[in-house]
């Protein structure tokens, strides 16, 4: 994939013009929470998400059906709508967030492969001085855009590969359902390993799906899901918030960097 431009911007109420995908978002957020079955299969509906019902996304009714119509829209070959769907590991790090504020309460938060944008817009209402939502898929971008303006918080987007260096001058980062792929797990722990390296706290939300190393990330909190979520994780009924023991960073962030103690003071709201 060609390298994506980074794009950091307050969040707009108008979305990125991208083909087939600006009127299905316009659509969901003028006729919201459209009942179930009354819809075409290729649209997008803004809906409460089964473990979040605080937080309202913008999501396909058939992911796979929406993607169909997308590339043929495009022309060519999209990746996966991800951002289409409230993955099961997103929705376990979002009510982990909002039921414990103080988790990123005052911080600058990023939230790497961000997807809808879920799980950053939890920790904005939950009262992070400033949140950073990821995603180098710009039709994810896009949504998320979307998905902040419908739940009223400002998040600051960037489409930016980050994964091959380090982040600086985040307090918290936030990796929901990214654990998804063992190609994608390879790049992401050795990531995350050097962001706690750095100091930075770090969660991930993820379902076992089989690509959570055990020996070093352990659980904080396990939640039972609703029937209804993303059609692929219909067969995944417990999902599990996890955070890095640190006694065994070392083991996984790759290229040494300096170790220094993590620091839970995040900066004051400005």
């Amino acid at each position: 994939m060609a390298e994506i431009t980074d794009r950091r911007t307050p969040v707009r109420s108008d979305t990125t013009l991208l083909p087939g995908l600006k009127p299905l978002v316009l659509q969901a957020l003028s006729a919201p929470e459209c009942a179930a079955g009354t819809a075409s299969i290729d649209r997008l509906r803004l809906a409460p998400v089964p473990l979040v019902p605080e937080v309202r996304l913008v999501m396909a009714e058939d992911a796979i059906v929406l993607w169909a119509r997308l590339e043929a829209e495009a022309g060519h070959v999209l990746p996966p709508p991800f951002w289409a769907s409230a993955w099961t590991g997103g929705q376990a790090l979002a009510r982990y967030i909002l039921d414990h504020p103080d988790t990123v309460a005052g911080c600058h938060v990023l939230d790497v492969a961000s997807g809808s944008g879920l799980v950053a817009i939890a920790a904005a209402i939950a009262g992070a001085a400033g949140v950073t939502a990821n995603d180098i898929d710009p039709y994810s971008i896009a949504a998320i855009n979307a998905n902040a303006h419908a739940n009223g918080v400002e998040l600051t987007l960037s489409s930016r590969d980050l994964l091959d260096g380090d982040v600086d001058g985040m307090d918290v980062v936030l990796a929901g359902d990214a654990l998804y792929h063992p190609s994608v797990a390879a790049r992401m722990l050795p990531f995350l390993a050097r962001v706690v390296a750095k100091g930075a706290r770090v969660l991930v939300g993820d379902p076992d799906r089989g690509h959570v190393p055990h020996d070093w990330l352990e659980r904080v909190a396990t939640y039972e899901m609703p029937i209804s979520g993303a059609p692929e994780d219909a067969q995944l009924h417990l999902t599990s918030v996890l955070k890095p023991r640190r006694d065994k960073v070392d083991d996984r962030r790759g290229p040494a960097t300096p170790l220094r103690r993590e620091s839970h003071h995040c900066r004051t709201r400005e």
